[in-house]
């Protein structure tokens, strides 16, 4: 017998690791809390030296070779399945920056891309970053921000070397292919040129990792005489930056998870002083863009779904706005672009995305308006590589479960979606061969839980095939109906594969989001549950013919489900970087999102919150009781959930969990919060989550 044929659970295989317990006492609110695994958390942070920390968490990345690998490993087959479905010579859709073109391309065999670019009316081409090169002398490379001067002669991009998100900045000289600058190894992406192609602005974090400092450079000088422009005081605010789309204004956005606060600083006077459009109010968001002499505000002063106003630039005081768009509570307002003659609106009716059009030449600033049609019913939509802003042409990405990322030019004065690419799937793909729907699932309460679900044809509708089902449901981010070559391996194999658009994105409007955080937070948990039991009602899966899978939040999800789920519902859960030592972390304002994070989760330092978050925690509710199939990853450098989150919560399961299904938990010992960076690496981990279900479903290649 193979090892993959082997019964797939816990005693046919080797004692998985048990980590050391150790016993420490916290206390809260009068409260005494032991904490068996705190000894996991290395105090070096970010760096791990603990040599009784890296060996526990080598064990237990060994044990996942013990249990998937050997003769019957299935994951070299499913990496070159993945492979096959990937055209490696492949390249990017032209776009137009300023008098050049740039495109992004990958050789055959290469994990990262190449940007190239050609002067606009010729066909003489330059390499202007080859990101290979750059990965060749690290680990781990992701490379953020590609923004070039005016004149094409300097690029500046950010580059995380180790997956902790600690960027360090970098300019290089097109003209000679020198790196001018190489430094400010404490930034975060988002980077913008002034006018004069020689003062670069970027952000630095301070020493909690939270991106607070705006700082200007002067190419030429050493960075010890950069000029701090802006720094945010406030722990629960950060800052992010870019230039407007017009070229004109560099903005800078302070914000926290619920209120913002922008700054214009003209382009063409880089030493000047940024312009505040509104000050800040808790609970008040807003985004400008600037068109002529206009600035576009998306606000939601008067409703939790924005509206659109405009103002005079020179005065965007509220007592100078006038309501273009107004709110409501079936169109939920989420962008808008300004380009010098059109304006476009991202927006959600009734849950499906629209991208509206606006004329704002008419008198009321929406004469004209209509919204492009696209060829499916749900599918996702968002803005691509858009720098033209005298141009009439507008950039999308676009996908359904069905139909692979298409790149569209919309022509705004003509009227006409033109394709530009469709992902390339080398291996074969036949859209008719796989059907989409999209359901509603009545939640506990009775409201309507909206489903999107795949699968093949022939898949059967009697409980005997295989669901898997996924979900994110935090911050407001919705999960809208994408495509993935790399799923289509399960499809293949028996399995449906669902998104529970669940209370706490904002599918269904900004009260979607509200509805399933701080206090409504177990929404979110209970949605997912009973979206999974409907399912099962209408004959997709049966109890225990369920696989579950959430990363991050997505992850806290997975372990609060893990914990309340009726015994049996699920036969497998996935969890990516968990978000699932809830108490201790958001206890700790020394790490970097926690006190950022108050307006999501609630500031445990407040009694009735505190014990809200311990009702739920994952790790604090792990009981003896009987789990699905586990599989818990981490990142070693990650800084949004720290690698002792997911290890202690498996070391707790391990001593806790009365089953006999198999528990497997994975570090990344090179990578952070989003895993390896290159375009092959990830198919390893693609193929470990895949190896892993199909394992559990006694289902071979």
């Amino acid at each position: 017998m193979s090892a993959s044929d082997a019964p797939f659970r816990q005693s046919a295989f080797a004692k998985p690791p048990v980590a050391r317990v150790w016993p420490v006492e916290k206390t809260a609110h009068g409260e005494v809390r032991v904490d068996p695994y705190d000894w996991l958390r290395d105090p070096a942070f970010p760096e791990v030296k603990d040599p009784d920390i890296l060996s526990y968490l080598e064990a237990e990345n060994g044990y996942i070779e013990q249990v998937l690998g050997g003769e019957g490993d299935l994951r070299p087959a499913l990496v070159a399945e993945l492979r096959a479905r990937i055209k490696e010579d492949d390249t990017g859709v032209p776009y137009r920056r300023d008098g050049y073109f740039y495109q992004s391309r990958f050789a055959a065999g290469q994990n990262y891309p190449v940007f190239v670019r050609w002067a606009a009316g010729t066909s003489e081409e330059e390499v202007v970053l080859d990101v290979n090169v750059l990965a060749a002398q690290h680990d781990f490379m992701r490379v953020a921000d590609f923004e070039t001067t005016r004149d094409g002669r300097y690029l500046a991009y950010t580059a995380d070397t180790d997956g902790s998100e600690r960027y360090g900045v970098r300019v290089k000289d097109l003209s000679t292919g020198d790196l001018v600058l190489e430094g400010a190894a404490d930034a975060t992406p988002g980077v913008a040129w002034a006018a004069d192609g020689r003062h670069l602005f970027y952000i630095r974090q301070d020493e909690f990792q939270r991106p607070k400092t705006v700082w200007r450079h002067r190419l030429g000088t050493a960075l010890t005489e950069d000029v701090l422009v802006y720094e945010e005081a406030d722990p629960a605010w950060m800052v992010s930056l870019d230039l407007t789309l017009s070229g004109r204004f560099i903005r800078i956005v302070a914000h926290n998870n619920v209120s913002t606060e922008v700054r214009l600083l003209d382009a063409a006077q880089p030493e000047g002083e940024p312009r505040l459009v509104l000050p800040r109010r808790q609970g008040h968001e807003y985004n400008v863009e600037d068109q002529g002499d206009i600035a576009w505000i998306i606000t939601n002063d008067t409703h939790r779904n924005f509206r659109l106003v405009k103002a005079p630039l020179a005065d965007t005081s509220e007592a100078t706005w006038v309501e273009v768009i107004a709110p409501a509570d079936r169109t939920y307002l989420t962008g808008h672009m300004a380009f010098r003659d059109w304006l476009v609106v991202y927006a959600r009716v009734d849950g499906a995305q629209v991208v509206r059009v606006l004329d704002p030449k008419q008198a009321d600033g929406i004469g004209g308006a209509h919204d492009i049609a696209f060829p499916d019913a749900a599918f996702e939509v968002g803005p691509g590589a858009n720098f033209d802003y005298d141009g009439g042409l507008l950039r999308l990405r676009y996908q359904s479960l069905v139909t692979p990322p298409t790149v569209y030019d919309y022509d705004l004065n003509d009227r006409t979606l033109a394709i530009r690419k469709v992902q390339e799937i080398p291996s074969g793909y036949d859209a008719d061969q796989y059907v989409s729907a999209r359901l509603m699932a009545p939640a506990r309460d009775g409201t309507l839980i909206p489903i999107s679900i795949v699968h093949r044809r022939d898949f059967p509708k009697d409980g005997s095939g295989a669901l898997h089902l996924y979900a994110y449901g935090a911050y407001g981010n919705g999960i809208d109906p994408y495509f993935s070559a790399n799923r289509l391996g399960l499809l293949d194999r028996g399995f449906a594969f669902a998104i529970a658009h669940i209370r706490g994105g904002d599918e269904l409007g900004r009260g979607w989001y509200e509805d399933g955080k701080l206090d409504k937070k177990i929404n979110s948990f209970t949605d997912f549950i009973d979206a999974a039991q409907f399912l099962g009602s209408r004959g997709y899966a049966k109890a225990g013919n369920i696989s579950a899978e959430g990363g991050s939040a997505g992850g806290l999800l997975m372990g609060a489900v893990a914990n309340m789920a009726p015994e049996g519902l699920f036969r497998a859960i996935v969890a990516q970087v968990p978000f699932v030592d809830v108490v201790n972390t958001m206890l700790d304002d020394s790490l970097p999102l926690t006190v950022i994070e108050y307006d999501e989760w609630g500031n445990p330092n407040e009694p009735e919150v505190y014990q809200r978050l311990k009702s739920y925690s994952p790790y604090d509710n792990v009981a003896a009781k009987a789990y699905p199939h586990l599989l818990i990853t981490a990142g070693l450098s990650d800084p949004r959930v720290t690698y002792w989150e997911p290890a202690k919560w498996t070391a707790k399961l391990r001593t806790l969990k009365t089953d006999d299904h198999v528990l497997l938990s994975r570090t990344e010992m090179g990578a952070g919060h989003a895993g390896a960076a290159g375009r092959f690496d990830k198919l390893k981990e693609v193929a470990l989550t895949q190896a892993f279900l199909l394992r559990a479903f006694g289902k071979g290649l």
